[in-house]
């Protein structure tokens, strides 16, 4: 067995929770973002400009939920 394989059994449970939220935002993403930005327009290069544009909307709620997360770490102890 690779040593560089990992099991199911030796993920914490922080490990599977981030993995986990991460399928979920990526399939949100591409369900309620990606898909109506694809279906806006009728030719191929107008569609694919469409949805590199939505990426900017995707770094925007990663950037927004990462500093919701780095205020709440930096204010735990005051909570």
């Amino acid at each position: 067995m690779n040593a560089a394989a990992v099991n199911l059994t030796q993920l914490t449970v922080t490990e599977i929770s981030v993995a986990a939220g991460g399928l979920i935002v990526l399939v949100a993403y591409v369900v309620l973002i990606v898909v109506p930005a694809w279906g806006s327009y009728g030719r191929w290069w107008e569609r694919f400009a469409a949805s590199f544009m939505t990426l900017f909307i995707l770094l925007t709620l990663v950037g927004i939920g990462a500093g919701v997360g780095a205020v709440v770490i930096y204010y735990w102890d005051r909570l």
